[in-house]
């Protein structure tokens, strides 16, 4: 048998002696369907309304102007692009905080978290544009401690008077001595913070608890001690980009 000839896949009968693998290229199994088309019922659920306007809107097009309808449907295209919601792979260094959404980082400060921490840390700002994933994910493992609800204006996201003036919804997550606070604060386009979990859920590091639709900003609360590992301009992915370290030993 030639060079040629050995390489081939053969398949042999289970009951005899000579066992012949596949090439690995054969044997490895293909990408997730989630990797080709990045989509989740329960994120597209939350756009089931505006999928019937849209529908509507390009059904009612078709019949009074049949180019027009083409708009329609670009919208409907671009709705399923931004309700797009793939895979992330976690880092699995437990000292790793991942950005909890996806954007570019704004704003790097040090400010007094009021709610539940109430202590000086560092504030991490993510500007998600209307172009950007935005399903919010874990920072970190640990047990949702704390949510709550704000009712408020809706100015521009890249506006620094957002974060305390637009409606918001602030989260609290605890892993033993650490504590994380994200914040989902709306923008002149996103008017709807979906929330997926509730006080006393436990979640893995990169795990989604909720969404903002249609641009927003995502506010991240760290421990004062805590290493930032990014600057701002970065672009970040949600469950994924490693934003800070934590310490390896927190008092």
């Amino acid at each position: 048998m030639t060079n040629e000839q050995s390489s081939l896949p053969i398949r042999v009968h289970p009951c005899t002696s000579v066992v012949l693998s596949l090439p690995k290229s054969l044997q490895q199994r293909p990408p997730p369907f989630n990797q080709w088309f990045p989509m989740r019922f329960q994120t597209l659920r939350e756009a089931r309304w505006i999928f019937a306007l849209l529908a509507a809107l390009t059904l009612f097009l078709s019949l009074v102007a049949p180019e027009v309808s083409l708009l329609g449907i670009a919208l409907i295209l671009y709705t399923f692009y931004f309700f797009r919601d793939p895979d992330r792979a976690a880092p699995p260094d437990p000292a790793a905080v991942v950005a909890p959404a996806d954007g570019i980082v704004v704003e790097i400060v040090e400010k007094t978290e009021p709610e539940v921490v109430n202590a000086t840390m560092h504030r991490v700002a993510i500007f998600l544009s209307v172009f950007d994933v935005h399903v919010n994910r874990a920072p970190i493992a640990g047990e949702v401690i704390y949510l709550k609800h704000y009712p408020g204006k809706f100015l521009d996201a890249r506006n620094p008077e957002c974060s305390m003036a637009n409606e918001s919804q602030t989260w609290a997550f605890r892993d033993g001595p650490t504590t994380l606070v994200v914040r989902q604060i709306t923008g002149a386009i996103a008017r709807r913070i979906v929330a997926w979990s509730k006080v006393g859920d436990r979640l893995a590091k990169g795990e989604r608890f909720g969404m903002i639709r249609f641009g927003s900003r995502t506010e991240l609360f760290l421990p004062i001690n805590a290493e930032i590992v990014v600057k701002i301009g970065d672009r970040v992915k949600g469950g994924e980009t490693i934003i800070a370290l934590l310490p390896r030993n927190p008092a």
